[in-house]
Formats: structure tokens, sequence, C-alpha cells
């Protein structure tokens, strides 16, 4: 069985992390199979989306404490990687939303900052408590928290490693909305099929790598300036931007034709 269950609907793909009688826990298996499944999606064109979510009553409670005092052991195996999940969600080509239904502490948490939009439970709690463990941040957390909600905002949930619930979340600014829990996944999937119907898989793609390109490489306003018109230049004229514009005049869901997998070009700035 695996740690991870697989839907595909529609041009959504959700994951599931399961684990329930360990509250959705991370384990090294689950790290593995997220990786895989990234890549394999990502190679898909028939899924536009990804919506990762947990099996209720969590999304993810943490690193499995199973172990206890040796959790944190020193690792003896010379792969140990404090970002386990390869490649990070945001390294993919398609959107990818967290639907954080339920608690998400420490690697649960940190593993949802790395999608591109967050949907949290209110009355869920979230920290990113590894310094009250003695040990540190990870997931790149340490890049992904600063650059949603900020420095100060980031200084204060990762050296503090305080709980907070989601309303709180959205006021710090790592989650876009805060529902009920029971509303989350559904919110998240009405966003994922709108996208997967109205937006350009390319064009998606795109304006994904260019936003975390920026935030990765630290564009200035010029070279984003050069950087968008470089990838005008790639779809206007497409079949696709002629379509986008048919498809809102006639009323009717664009039929999207650029592939992906197959059409894909090395962008200038990777």
């Amino acid at each position: 069985m695996s740690d991870v269950l697989v839907e595909i609907c529609d041009g959504v793909a959700i994951l599931t992390l399961d684990r329930p009688r360990q509250r959705n826990a991370f384990s090294g298996e689950m790290g593995r199979r997220l990786g895989e499944l990234y890549r394999e999606l990502d190679a898909n064109d028939d899924v536009r989306v990804i919506v990762l979510t947990g099996t209720p009553p969590a999304f993810c409670a943490g690193a499995d404490l199973t172990a206890g005092r040796d959790t944190f052991a020193a690792p003896t195996d010379d792969g140990f990687s404090a970002s386990p999940v390869k490649p990070p969600a945001f390294d993919l080509r398609k959107p990818v939303i967290a639907a954080v239904n339920g608690h998400a502490i420490g690697i649960g948490l940190t593993l949802a900052m790395q999608a591109d939009i967050r949907i949290v439970a209110d009355d869920a709690k979230y920290a990113i408590p590894q310094v009250r463990r003695g040990v540190v941040p990870d997931a790149m957390s340490h890049w992904t928290v600063p650059r949603a909600a900020g420095m100060a905002a980031a200084a204060e949930i990762l050296l503090t490693g305080r709980t907070f619930d989601g309303p709180e979340a959205v006021r710090l600014g790592i989650a876009s909305r805060s529902l009920p829990a029971a509303e989350v996944l559904p919110a998240a999937l009405e966003m994922a099929r709108d996208i997967a119907t109205n937006v350009a898989p390319m064009s998606a793609a795109l304006s994904k790598r260019l936003l975390w390109g920026t935030a990765r490489h630290g564009f200035t306003p010029e070279q984003v300036a050069r950087y968008e018109t470089d990838l005008h230049h790639r779809v206007m004229g497409s079949a696709d931007a002629a379509e986008g514009v048919r498809a809102f005049l006639d009323r009717h869901d664009p039929e999207w034709s650029a592939s992906v997998s197959t059409d894909w070009k090395e962008l200038p700035w990777e």
C-alpha cells in the first residue's frame, strides 16, 4: 500500500497523503513516492493541475515520532537530505494547490509551502516547530516562507516555532484562504477544475516558471520585462493564443493544443 493515493479526473490529479492512523505523519516512503508522482504527473499532458491534500482529520502531522528520542538521530545514510521530496512542487510546470484540510506541522507545513497556492482549515493547527525539537526547519522553508510572508513574518514563524490557526496563516501571508475544514478540498478542486478548463497549460507553465524563477534568482524589473517579452514571442501567434480569444468571444470552453511535455523549450534563465 502506498503512503500517497492518486486520483485523476478531468485534468486534475489529487494526491492524498494517506497514513490516517499516524495523522499522515511524514515517512521516507511518502517522500519518495510524492517525488515520483510529481515527476510522472508533470510529464502527463492529461493532468493540468495537481491538488495535494491529506486523509482527514489531518493534512500531515509532521515527522513520524514513533522512534521516540531517536527520531532525529544522526543520519547514517550519505544520501540524507533535509529536502526529501524531489522535485519540489515549485519546480513542476503545472499549478500545484495545497488543500491543507487539517493540522500541518513541521514538514507537513513546509511541504505545503512548496505549492503555488494554499487553502487552509480554520480550526486546524499550523506550525514549523523544529527549533522546539532541537533541529532546524526543512524542505527549503528558509526560502519559501520569507518569499510568501516576508522576512518579519518568516522570522516569527521559523524562530519561535509557535502554533497558529488558519485565519492567522492567512494574516501572516502563507495561505490564500481559510475555510471550515470540510470546505477546503472542495474549494481547492473548484479552483483546480477552473484552471484545468480555462487556463492554457503552456501559458500556466511559462508563467509559473517565471514567477518562481524571479523569486529564486532575484530578477530586476528590467530582467522580468525582458523575460516576459521573450515568453510573449513564444506564445503570440500560436494556436492557443487564437483559441483563447475565440473561446472568450464565443463563450465556449477553450480547446488547448500546445503540449507542455513535447513542445517545451529551455527557458533563458534556466
